[in-house]
């Protein structure tokens, strides 16, 4: 039996050699045009480098450099806040964020008071790239720079302050302290950073010491409790007794001033009537007899009149009627 197969010829188009050359021109200009074009979000800014100089920056936008790997291109995010975690390390963030702890950033959070106690201190920075140039080219590693700064920082300003200090009243001037020294740090080494801002998350003691010293914090926070307490009360009651000294001492001078002032008037009184009874003793005493008696009559109640002429005083009194003392 033999094997016969038909002769099949597959007979393919003849592409010509023009067209080829075409598709391989607009290929090339396609990779040309995909490695020349870029454009720079908002937060950002391009900096561009030709065989590895520095040559420009480009701002926010669609720009163009030359393809090829002749010119390079490094976006950095000068308008985006920056942070950086010391202590603690986030693993998830979001409403609720969750944190781990390293034993890298256990040794960093470490450090030493002025009063030769211990401390573990979390810290966050918040930082923004003011000068790109600086970032990419004045530092080999800038991220790692900064973050040993940070650290050497925080331990001289801990370092300077008692372990009460950093935990409890002194925290916010810690902060400030250390925040302004990180900038001074950053521009003497021109590592084209903006510290914003430097913040204390979480300071303990060590766990084997933590009991012990919750119980003197609350100890120290009754202190302040009752100290604001007794300002309180003092504002309260150091007012309220000066108003009342004041209100008695004006009420003694005016008292005073009236007795002074009845004293001379009547003294001026006495004088001027004085004055009088020199001038006419007669009708003067009479005068005086009839003011008394002006004053005196209208407060008795049951009053009896006598005549000069009435020989019995009998027919005057009402005899039938209970008199009633």
């Amino acid at each position: 039996m033999s094997n016969d197969f038909p002769n099949l010829e597959i007979k393919l188009p003849k592409i010509k050699t023009g067209v080829i050359k075409l598709i391989v021109v607009a290929v090339f200009i396609l990779i040309l045009l995909a490695s020349s074009v870029y454009q720079i979000r908002p937060e950002e800014i391009g900096v561009i480098l030709r065989f590895g100089k520095f040559v420009r920056t480009t701002e926010p936008g669609l720009h163009v450099k030359i393809p090829l790997g002749i010119e390079q291109l490094w976006k950095v995010p000068v308008q985006r806040q920056l942070k950086m975690e010391f202590g603690f390390r986030t693993v998830t963030p979001g409403i609720r964020t969750e944190y781990r702890v390293t034993p890298a950033s256990q040794r960093e959070a470490v450090m030493l008071t002025g009063d030769l106690n211990v401390a573990v201190v979390e810290w966050i920075v918040q930082y923004k790239v003011k000068d790109a140039y600086n970032y990419l080219f004045k530092i080999r590693d800038v991220d790692s720079t900064f973050r040993y700064m940070n650290e050497a920082v925080v331990r001289k300003v801990v370092g300077d302050n008692s372990v009460d200090e950093v935990i409890t009243v002194g925290r916010a001037r810690i902060e400030a302290e250390a925040r302004e020294e990180l900038q001074n740090l950053c521009n003497l080494y021109e590592i084209g950073i903006e510290v914003n801002q430097l913040k204390l998350q979480d300071v303990n003691p060590p766990d084997p010491v933590k009991p012990s010293f919750n119980e003197v914090n609350e100890a120290l926070q009754e202190k302040e409790r009752k100290i604001n307490e007794a300002y309180a009360e003092y504002n309260q009651e150091i007012p309220k007794a000066k108003g009342e000294a004041e209100q008695m001492i004006r009420g003694a001078e005016g008292y005073a001033m009236e007795r002074v002032n009845n004293a001379q008037g009547d003294a001026n009184r006495f004088r001027a009537i004085y004055t009088e009874y020199a001038r006419a003793p007669l009708v003067t005493r009479k005068r005086l007899y009839l003011e008394t008696i002006i004053q005196i009559l209208p407060k008795i109640s049951k009053k009896i009149i006598f005549d000069e002429k009435q020989q019995n005083i009998l027919p005057l009194l009402n005899l039938g009627e209970e008199v009633k003392k």
